[in-house]
């Protein structure tokens, strides 16, 4: 068994490159740190205990910053244990995203939103009464079970307070593992809001991985070659033209002065013969 903690940072979407859309959870991983470790010689059974997300310790009580001492590190949040975890770990030790690779299916568990209290229509699916034809009866709960034993069965769906409850979303798939911004991404909705703290764990139902998806890359390094290239082809271009034109003007300049310097010997010479 895996498990990590993490934030629910919100949806989006990503596509493969044979075009498919798959729609994403972004879970945004702190480190995990090892505060405790139980031993079936000890404790009866075996787990690790995780912890995330640093506490001021003016608000932390001292058994919990004893706790943490332990461990080598500050008060925390969330603690969460994790039986017959995978792999050998010591008090302090760190875990990450990397536990987890593309292509593995996870249970994700969170407590999913609020909705105050609602009726049965909303609250469990059920059909609402006719809307006309004189009919009073609409949104009501129904019957409340036989004439016998005269009571109200325990079950019996009812109006009350909906939603803030923990709830687990089974075999969603990991569609990427990002170890340099800690983040992963999980197949699929995941209960609670944004911001809201979730276990990810290994599936239960499904211990074989899936063959991890070919996503699309949005790196823009062709372009930038491309207009890079084309910046030095224009450059070379101006130069070249820029010497055939220093190397015209030069020419031009040394005609004119040969120019003007037959000229002046001619009117010397013309000078000359007059004064003659």
């Amino acid at each position: 068994m895996k498990g990590i903690l993490g934030r629910k940072v919100g949806m989006t979407q990503v596509f493969t490159k044979d075009g498919k859309l798959i729609p994403v959870t972004v879970v945004s991983v702190s480190p995990n740190i090892v505060t405790q470790i139980r031993t079936e010689e000890t404790d009866g059974y075996s787990a690790i205990q995780l912890a995330t997300v640093d506490k001021k310790e003016k608000n932390a009580s001292k058994a919990s910053i004893g706790h943490a001492k332990k461990a080598g590190t500050t008060p925390k949040r969330f603690l969460k244990e994790i039986r017959n975890f995978e792999g050998t770990y010591n008090l302090g030790d760190t875990v990450g995203v990397d536990i987890f690779t593309a292509g593995e299916y996870v249970d994700v568990t969170g407590t999913n939103k609020g909705k105050g209290f609602q009726g049965v229509i909303k609250r469990h699916g059920q059909k609402s009464g006719p809307s006309g034809h004189g009919s009073r009866y609409h949104r009501r709960p129904g019957s409340m079970g036989t004439m016998r034993p005269m009571r109200v069965m325990p079950g019996k769906k009812l109006p009350g307070h909906m939603g803030n409850v923990t709830t687990t979303i089974q075999n969603l798939e990991i569609i990427e593992v990002n170890t340099t911004e800690n983040y992963i991404l999980v197949s699929g909705n995941i209960p609670g809001a944004k911001g809201a703290l979730v276990l990810i764990k290994s599936a239960v139902k499904k211990d074989k991985a899936n063959t991890p998806k070919e996503l699309m890359s949005y790196a823009s390094e062709t372009v930038v070659d491309e207009v890079v290239e084309e910046v030095a082809t224009e450059t070379e271009n101006t130069e070249e033209v820029t010497e055939e034109v220093v190397e015209e003007t030069k020419e031009e300049v040394v005609e004119t002065t040969e120019t003007e310097e037959a000229k002046e010997e001619t009117t010397e010479n013309d000078n000359q013969g007059e004064s003659a």
